[in-house]
């Protein structure tokens, strides 16, 4: 009788031992075996590492980083944030850090940058020494200051919320001191749609019309996986001169390509006839064909044609959006174009948002669920539109503050002021950068067009930085020779290296050496001085004012359900100016300020004079905001002054263990992990914060409402060190 030969071949991609495992489990109970014939020498991880690029990213809290594509970093390895004109290397930040990684893979350490926010007060002594805090961001330093609180372990240079306008609290509560974002799962982000809908992954199966099952049961492996068949696995993977023979059957050849196509979605199968034997070949997809709309199964259905998107919900762990959409476009051989999101998401956090594709079946999609790691695809259906960038309603976060210490009346009458009154809607320390020169520097001597100044505050060496970063940053300051600090850099500076390779072909061009940054990265620099103004004239607008309308503000019209705060475009809705008869109408909540620029009014009362005097301190004129380059030309935006958040809620925890979760993401809910239980007689003691966000809103800044301290991250730092 004829038999089958099933030949794997494993070209310049490698493949890894538990794919194999589930092939030939399956191939095992049809009474058949497989030859395994690897190219490489050793099994390797499922994401093939690549040099990491760098993007920039507006993340759900508001804040505008640089992020390294680390989408295919293990979990244990968490990347660290970079802010563009910093240079620090990926994960040891700017100072020396001691790190450990826990047994569930996140990476714990007492660093001086890389997390969303920070909390402050006293430390309890014997408790949080003893909990390492997870990646940490330091930012620039201080305008005029010293950058300092009378904290000999926060480090000199850094940026506190005062150098950046944040001074002011809603609340009459005293403060109490938490840490923040210890670990990435103690921050939950789903997103909110456009409908009001909050954005859950609840579901990996594929649409009711393409809900047929195939025979083998998808990304699982069966329990029952014996000794004697991995070692039998191990046998073949290590021999590749090892074959087996099969029945010559044609229902069990179709078993094994669905079980072959199962175990490794990436590979396609085919039927060959070599030297009077049938051969079963599987290969990468690459092999059969380049762009993964097209080549194999999982075609776009043709009753589909009006729907030519696929919505889906994607979750991630630790891993940045833009990076996701990328690993994921990279497995299926299709361009990362073809994915639209509302927007971006935090990366150290567990998040939830939709994404559409453009005619990438979900059979396909589904399938990258069984080897991808921290990320999962679900809640697929079609749909006839692309999403567009803000094109949410908001964000829901679920937050872990640990180590809580203060009264307990302090912490509920802080959780209480948050639900009832709000907090000031300040732009978060994200906003200004991780260096000891804040974006808003850079940004001032942009919209100054003073190019050569803006050059030098990149390039210029900053304290507290790695002796690499230092070195080059130092022959730049002694020397100015373009070249010869280039030749000190990596590859990980790119907006340096970016900078100097313009200088280099022309010395004296600082504008050019400007003009060949990425446009995103420039307009993040501007967009940080207009924040920078923001917060401080918010910050005197409560001071004086307190939470009380005065004749004079400006106000969201009653036929605006909500202001778009965009920055590059002129607004789209007009404000209100209130007078005397419509004063009463109206409560802070709807009180607006405006963020600098050539298209919007200001208020007709003071604040339109600490408005003009801040900007002439810099030397700008508010009547003159246009600018000869169209980029630095701003039209300004408006934005609400006070935020009160949606649907909060809060659980207070005893615990012992930083690594037990105190808050359950979409995943452990969708996998029926059992909810966390506070323990009686724990020694620590933690919140979970629950609340809903406009989509511009920084929930670092809610969380400091409640906390009434500063949440830099090198006060946040000083927790864990005193």
């Amino acid at each position: 009788m004829p038999k089958t030969k099933v030949l794997i071949l494993v070209n310049e991609e490698k493949t890894f031992s538990c794919r194999m495992t589930l092939c030939v489990i399956c191939c095992e109970k049809s009474g058949m075996m497989l030859e395994i014939t690897s190219r490489n020498s050793e099994p390797d991880s499922s994401e093939a590492k690549e040099p990491p690029t760098k993007k920039l990213r507006q993340d759900s809290d508001g804040g505008e980083h640089e992020v390294e594509d680390a989408s295919l970093a293990s979990a244990a390895e968490p990347m660290t944030v970079s802010e563009p004109n910093s240079s620090p290397p990926p994960d040891t930040g700017s100072e020396q850090n001691v790190s450990n990684t826990d047994s569930s893979g996140e990476k714990n350490s007492s660093e001086s940058r890389g997390h969303e926010g920070g909390g402050a007060g006293e430390k309890q002594e014997g408790a949080a020494s003893k909990t390492p805090s997870d990646v940490q961001q330091s930012v620039g330093a201080d305008e005029g200051g010293d950058g300092k609180l009378d904290d000999p372990h926060i480090p000199a240079g850094h940026t506190l919320e005062v150098d950046v306008g944040i001074t002011e609290y809603l609340g009459d509560h005293g403060g109490v001191s938490a840490i923040i974002k210890q670990r990435y799962s103690d921050f939950i982000v789903n997103e909110i749609s456009s409908s009001g809908d909050v954005v859950r992954i609840t579901s990996m199966a594929l649409p009711p019309e393409d809900s047929k099952e195939e025979d083998v049961p998808h990304g699982s492996v069966d329990p029952i996986i014996k000794d004697e068949v991995q070692a039998q696995l191990k046998q073949l993977a290590d021999n590749p001169d090892t074959s087996q023979t099969v029945g010559d059957d044609k229902q069990e050849r179709q078993k094994l390509h669905q079980a072959i196509k199962a175990a490794f979605p990436t590979f396609e199968t085919r039927t060959e006839e070599k030297e009077g034997q049938k051969v079963i070949t599987a290969m990468h997809k690459s092999s059969a064909g380049r762009d993964g709309r097209k080549s194999g199964p999982g075609q776009w259905p043709a009753s589909k044609s009006k729907e030519p998107f696929c919505r889906f919900v994607m979750y991630k762990e630790n891993k940045d959006t833009m990076d996701v959409i990328s690993l994921i476009a990279k497995f299926l051989k299709v361009k990362p174009g073809l994915f639209q999101y509302a927007g971006t998401k935090d990366r150290r956090a567990k998040t939830s948002q939709e994404v559409t594709a453009h005619k990438i079946h979900p059979k396909k999609l589904r399938d990258l669920n069984s080897f991808l790691r921290n990320i999962s695809l679900g809640n697929f259906r079609y749909v006839d539109k692309p999403l567009k960038l803000g094109q949410l309603a908001g964000n829901r976060f679920t937050i872990v503050l640990r180590n809580v210490l203060g009264a307990e009346q302090d912490l509920e009458k802080g959780l209480n002021s948050l639900k009832t009154t709000g907090f000031i809607n300040y732009f978060g320390l994200q906003r200004f950068g991780t260096t000891t020169v804040p974006t808003h520097f850079i940004g001032r001597a942009l919209l100054k067009e003073n190019w050569e100044e803006a050059v030098d505050l990149i390039l210029r060496p900053r304290p507290k930085t790695s002796a690499l970063c230092e070195k080059f940053r130092r022959v730049w300051a002694e020397t100015k020779d373009a070249q010869k600090t280039l030749d000190e850099t990596e590859s990980r500076h790119s907006i340096e290296r970016t900078v100097l390779r313009s200088l280099c072909k022309n010395p004296k061009n600082f504008n050019g050496a400007i003009q060949s940054l990425p446009r995103n990265t420039r307009m993040m620099y501007v967009h940080s001085y207009q924040s920078f103004i923001w917060n401080k004239v918010a910050s005197t607008r409560i001071r004086t004012y307190g939470m009380k309308p005065v004749i004079g503000d400006l106000v969201l019209p009653p036929s605006a359900e909500n202001i778009e705060e965009d920055e590059t475009e002129s607004p789209k809705v007009q404000p209100v100016v209130l007078d005397e008869t419509s004063l009463s109408q109206y409560t802070v909540y709807d009180i607006l300020l405006p963020l600098p620029g050539h298209d919007i009014v200001y208020p007709s009362n003071d604040v339109h004079a600490w408005y003009k005097s801040l900007l002439e301190e810099d030397g700008f004129d508010i009547n003159n905001m246009q600018r000869k380059q169209k980029d630095f030309s701003l039209p300004g935006a408006y934005r609400t002054v006070v935020v009160h958040p949606r649907d909060m809620e809060w659980q207070t925890f005893q615990y012992d263990d930083y690594t037990i979760p105190l808050a359950l993401s979409d995943l452990e809910r969708l996998n029926k992990e059992p909810e966390p239980v506070s323990l009686p007689d724990g020694k620590l003691r933690a919140v979970s914060v629950t609340f809903t966000l406009p989509s511009s809103s920084y929930a670092t800044m809610a969380l400091r409402e409640v906390l009434k301290a500063d949440t830099s991250p090198a006060h946040q730092t000083s927790l864990n060190t005193a």
